[in-house]
């Protein structure tokens, strides 16, 4: 098979990629391997106990694959559009499901289509459009931090200790302002076609609106019944229970 004849599924489902995606996973296991061995030792230098460390360690663990729980359901959405290995580097290494759907949906539509899944049939190189801009989008983020982390994190802890309860409602208004960039397009986006809804996305509304009173319940019942390990799981429960509304209001509101 050329080039020219290979299709968008062609590539995404490809054995190179999984290949390469699997190098770059390695690679990013092996520098995690690195750190973790370079922390132990510094704990160890500042004479911190070898058992604390490894309490430390295994709780770390713990809390880290009870929350990922959430990243794996959003693989399952995320390769039914661009393909396993794709989905797996970009939620493995850096990314989010909301961010890699919506930049690639950005690009079947600047392209003519107003679905993702139209795009299994089309020619490789939108394969490689999705795949670019995806890259593109996210390398800002990654070169600000680099760059100016260490700054921003010191000037935030500054303003939050001079400013009291100001800092903190300035750190949740920035949250809401970069929620606030991403809703938009996910409620009205005059570039797609809802059939009879036209442009308005009504199904993704009140799939939105589900989730997020799911979110406030489940909030409400750690606080209320004082289960704190619930709020681990709060991401979890709101993706699983936000797919169920999706198909729910998908039967009721047919487009």
């Amino acid at each position: 098979m050329t080039p020219m004849a290979m299709t968008f599924w062609d590539v995404a489902d490809s054995s190179l990629l999984y290949i390469l995606v699997i190098i770059g996973l390695l690679y990013v296991a092996f520098l995690a391997g690195v750190f973790l061995r370079k922390a132990w030792g510094h704990c160890l230098e500042l004479g911190i106990p070898n058992t604390t460390v490894k309490k430390v360690i295994a709780s770390s663990c713990t809390f880290s694959i009870v929350p990922s729980l959430s990243i794996v359901i959003g693989l399952f959405s995320l390769a039914a559009v661009i393909g396993t290995p794709w989905a797996w580097f970009r939620l493995s290494v850096v990314g989010a499901v909301s961010y890699e759907l919506m930049a690639a949906d950005m690009v079947g539509q600047a392209m003519g289509y107003s679905a993702l899944t139209q795009l299994r049939g089309e020619p490789a190189q939108v394969m490689g459009a999705v795949m670019i801009v995806m890259s593109i989008g996210i390398i800002g983020g990654i070169v600000t931090n680099a760059l100016f982390c260490k700054k921003i994190q010191t000037s935030m802890a500054s303003f939050n200790e001079k400013q009291g309860g100001w800092g903190a409602l300035f750190s949740g208004c920035f949250m809401m302002a970069m929620m606030s960039v991403m809703m938009p397009l996910q409620v009205y986006n005059p570039t797609a076609d809802y059939g009879r809804y036209g442009h308005f996305n009504l199904v993704g509304t009140l799939t939105l609106i589900t989730s997020a009173v799911i979110s406030l319940l489940v909030t409400m019942i750690a606080k209320k019944t004082g289960a704190k390990w619930l709020n681990n799981f709060v991401l979890a429960i709101a993706l699983i229970l936000g797919m169920v509304a999706a198909v729910m209001w998908s039967a009721v509101f047919p487009a």
